[in-house]
């Protein structure tokens, strides 16, 4: 594509790459409604990325290491890094809770990626936030 997906201040990070995967979410939901197990929409997900040659890899382990010794404290699991720039985490709820929103913003602060996009397929209207944390921002961020 040609095009370059913007806000109306500048160019998105990874905007081309988004709009794809947004749209391929849609697809997802329009096929399967929004009543089935978030491991349901994960296939779907992962089956429409390889139907569209997307480079993705599933349930990335990242580890959580203490900034004073660099000892791990913690593990998580990505649900999808796709292309090796964008993390997408799924859910299946009735809500969306805020702590989820917080959890994708810690994943971007401890990982390289700067764009995350939340997706809760089973609230009644599909949920779809686009989450970024610069690390320019993140690094110059007064605790």
């Amino acid at each position: 594509m040609n095009y370059q997906v913007r806000n109306k201040h500048r160019n998105l990070i990874h905007g081309e790459l988004t709009y794809t995967l947004i749209g391929l979410i849609y697809d997802v939901r329009n096929q399967y409604g929004n009543g089935q197990k978030e491991i349901v929409y994960q296939n779907a997900l992962a089956e429409k990325l390889g139907s569209k040659n997307i480079t993705h890899q599933r349930e990335v382990v990242i580890t959580i290491a203490s900034e004073d010794t660099g000892k791990a404290l913690g593990a998580y699991r990505l649900y999808f890094v796709v292309d090796n720039k964008v993390i997408i985490e799924t859910k299946a709820m009735k809500f969306t809770p805020q702590k989820i929103e917080n959890q994708l913003f810690d994943y971007l602060k401890h990982t390289p990626y700067e764009v995350g996009l939340l997706v809760n397929f089973a609230s009644s209207r599909l949920y779809i936030k686009r989450v970024i944390l610069t690390k320019d921002y993140a690094n110059n961020r007064s605790c």
